[in-house]
């Protein structure tokens, strides 16, 4: 028996050690979608589900809501609130606490995403209408990702896991950042100040040591409401909530069982690893494959989608880690192979969640939005068919 004092797991270890149950399920809630939209008797009936109105009328700029919108705007708040909490520890108490340990994640998840985007603005040119959708290639899908991994079992080790997940929690934090820069066009005055507002009082309840939930959750609900009728897209609400949730670390747990943060992570994790990101992928999956051929493949969105995640991904995150051991800005994981590295920059490709999310900011026309969801599942399956051979066949120890 250890003497050594307990360490509570994290919500992102949790994960780890169940994540391809996560994946097999969102796998699984994609392609039921894809039936769904695709089979004549259903097609109808999961189109109209997804246009049911179930609400009122909160944003004119919005609309009536609707199952769908619901899933999106709502659900996925709660998505991105435990995002912005595993991100908070990450940084406080987790992987990233020191400048040491955020270097490589940082810089493979930033050439991860500036790559991707540079090659879809190479391919799709000069035409301005497919511009927008830049952002779309950049993030990677933590759930399919990490999962992908998972089902190689030992072939690849608890270190190559732990950093495709750092790098793809640095790469929401980036995603985040592009959702509330890139994809708001206007802003309703006396919305945003309500927000502001709200903002300021769970600062006030954070600086006053309030260590109960339940105030937070219902800041988290008024500011969701504040921002999505301000016209910023309303899930940042999860990530500034979650940056307003104290953490309460001691120094013999690394993650306290009576820290806020460390309760509702945990409490948050499995809803949203198997209900949100599931629903999220039957909800946006479902694209008709009538008209869909070969040559749509080298349409310029689709194209520019696709090679974004498939050649950007694998090119930007292995050269940013390949240069930093190089250069002894960062050491590579201790154990693991350049060919483990470069199977893992492969799988990184796989944006499924994020990447439909944000090309649904990016376009409203629903042929468009047909061809960017084809774009997304050529690169992600790509990346994760190309990544899985690889890292099945790949040593630990370097040739």
């Amino acid at each position: 028996m250890s003497i050594l004092p307990h360490r509570a797991r994290s919500a992102l270890r949790t994960f780890l050690s169940s994540e391809a149950a996560a994946g097999i399920v969102l796998i699984a809630a994609a392609a039921i979608a894809l039936i769904l939209a695709n089979v004549p008797a259903t097609a109808p009936g999961y189109a109209a589900l997804l246009d049911l109105r179930t609400g009122p009328l909160l944003s004119s700029e919005h609309g009536a809501m609707t199952v769908h919108l619901w899933i999106n705007d709502g659900l996925m708040a709660v998505f991105f609130l435990l995002v912005g909490l595993e991100i908070k520890r990450e940084l406080v108490d987790g992987q990233l606490a020191s400048a040491a340990d955020r270097r490589l994640p940082f810089l493979a998840a930033a050439a991860g995403m500036i790559v991707p985007a540079l090659v879809f603005l190479a391919v799709t040119g000069s035409d301005r209408a497919l511009q927008p959708g830049w952002a779309i290639p950049a993030a990677t899908d933590i759930a399919f990702a990490v999962g992908v991994l998972a089902l190689l079992g030992p072939r690849v080790p608890p270190q190559l896991k732990l950093l495709l997940a750092t790098i793809a929690i640095v790469d929401d934090m980036g995603a985040v950042a592009i959702i509330a820069v890139a994809y708001t066009d206007h802003v309703a005055a006396m919305a945003l100040g309500v927000a502001v507002a709200t903002v300021a009082g769970l600062y006030v309840l954070n600086r006053r040591g309030v260590l109960t939930l339940w105030p937070y959750l219902l800041g988290f609900a008024a500011l969701w409401l504040a921002i999505f009728m301000s016209g910023i897209h309303a899930t940042i609400a999860g990530v500034v909530t979650a940056a307003l949730i104290p953490f309460r670390a001691t120094s013999d747990a690394a993650d306290h069982h009576g820290s806020p943060l460390h309760r509702l992570e945990h409490a948050l994790s499995p809803w949203v690893a198997f209900v949100v990101v599931p629903l999220f992928g039957l909800a946006n999956a479902g694209v008709p494959l009538a008209n869909t051929s070969l040559a749509t493949l080298v349409e310029p969105l689709v194209l520019g989608i696709a090679l974004g995640l498939f050649v950007g991904k694998q090119a930007g995150i292995f050269a940013a880690i390949w240069l930093a051991d190089r250069l002894r800005i960062a050491r590579r994981p201790h154990g693991v192979s350049w060919r483990q590295l470069y199977g893992m920059a492969l799988v990184a490709g796989i944006g499924f969640t994020m990447s439909l999310f944000i090309g649904g900011l990016a376009f409203t026309d629903p042929a468009l939005l047909d061809r960017v969801k084809v774009g997304v599942l050529a690169g992600s399956i790509a990346s994760a068919l190309a990544g899985m051979a690889l890292l099945a066949t790949a040593r630990r120890r370097d040739a």
